[in-house]
């Protein structure tokens, strides 16, 4: 009889991608440990938040009973509110559109709940993201894309370091999520045909417009609307309530479709303009993470997504002196976001990620992710 394998904390949610984690992993002889987080909601909400529901919780419970493995309730309320929620409303106040996934992947997965799993003398810690990490003596880490690239989670997880991947396990990674479901059947868990959650879990059953208006009232602050000649075309109610290439929800009336195409928060003032009027050929992105925790002593040629779901573009990537990265396109790109993710792909590899900024170096810069502390 061999030995078995180490002992891997799986971050579980009540779904069905990390009730399968679970189940791969003890199938293939490591000692599991099942952990979910209690994360922050709006008093009166907590039925309806989409990760960690009383519901959800149940259920992972009855699932780490199925497989016989230990299961503990971990409270991250403060830390989630204090490093997620923060940053999110944060940036929304700085008329950024902010991708609260990077800090809670930071901070409270592959920190707060990584460094509880160590305490529990855990080698390694897995979550239900689709990813591949790739090991190789005396070489970095590599983060790689998922096999299924339609359910491919890589770009959230830019933000981890060498001693984050260390210990990070991605089991999905290998699979398509039609067989993750069949084997959620085949290993029969009560999760297997539940739905996936979509939505940022500490909305709950609300939209973000409301949820803005209720914790930062400040960003209702009425301001000009103008065209990209100086027209004045009317007035809005905030710049935190649109982002970069919306076009729904403008209250203008014009003969052809206008979009957003930029916001000053200097003089809350939102341009909007015809669709040829939008994209850019170039960003900045700050708070920059190499995956290898080494920056390329040279500028490179790579692809690089500027959304979750965006199509990779083909780009010069090149490293400023004070750790920003300028990107410049090969073709100009419409939905250039400030708060969201520039990410920078080499084929399937992930190497590495940063928050993009705006253009105009007089504007607030996004606010940054932080430093990560591991406790081994």
């Amino acid at each position: 009889m061999t030995d078995s394998k180490p002992t891997v904390v799986v971050a579980m949610s009540g779904g069905v991608d990390s009730s399968i984690t679970a189940a791969l992993l003890q199938q293939q002889g490591y000692q599991v440990i099942g952990m979910m987080m209690r994360l922050w909601t709006e008093e009166g909400r907590e039925a309806h938040n989409r990760c960690c529901t009383p519901a959800s919780m149940a259920l992972a419970r009855r699932v780490a009973a199925q497989l016989d493995i230990p299961f503990y309730a971990v409270d991250a309320q403060d830390t989630f509110k204090e490093t997620v929620v923060s940053y999110f409303l944060d940036g929304y106040a700085q008329a950024t559109t902010p991708n609260p996934c990077l800090a809670c992947n930071r901070h409270i997965r592959w920190e707060f709940l990584l460094n509880r799993a160590l305490a529990l003398g855990a080698d390694f810690m897995a979550t239900g993201h689709y990813a591949r990490v790739e090991r190789a003596e005396d070489n970095p880490i590599r983060l790689l894309k998922a096999i299924d690239e339609s359910k491919d989670q890589s770009y959230v997880l830019s933000v981890l370091t060498q001693a984050q991947l260390q210990h990070a396990l991605f089991p999905l990674g290998d699979y398509t999520k039609d067989e993750v479901r069949d084997l959620a059947r085949k290993f029969e868990l009560p999760v297997a045909e539940r739905q996936d959650s979509q939505d940022l879990c500490f909305l709950a059953d609300t939209d973000i417009n409301s949820f803005l208006q209720r914790n930062l009232p400040e960003v209702e602050q009425p301001g000009p609307i103008l065209s990209v000649d100086g027209e004045h075309l009317g007035q809005h109610q905030g710049l935190a309530f649109f982002t970069i290439g919306q076009r729904k929800g403008l209250g203008i009336s014009a003969p052809h479709p206008l979009y957003v195409i930029a916001k000053e928060p200097d003089k809350n003032t939102l341009i909007i303009g015809p669709h040829e009027a939008l994209g850019s050929q170039e960003l900045w992105a700050t708070d920059f993470n190499w995956v290898s925790d080494q920056a390329p002593s040279a500028d490179l040629r790579a692809e690089v997504k500027i959304r979750y779901k965006s199509k990779a573009a083909r780009a010069t990537i090149s490293t400023q002196d004070n750790g920003d990265v300028h990107m410049l396109f090969d073709e100009p790109l419409r939905d250039i976001t400030p708060g969201q993710a520039a990410v920078v792909y080499d084929g399937d590899e992930v190497l590495g990620g940063g928050v993009i900024r705006p253009a105009v170096s007089d504007q607030a810069i996004p606010i940054p992710l932080g430093e990560v502390r591991l406790h081994a």
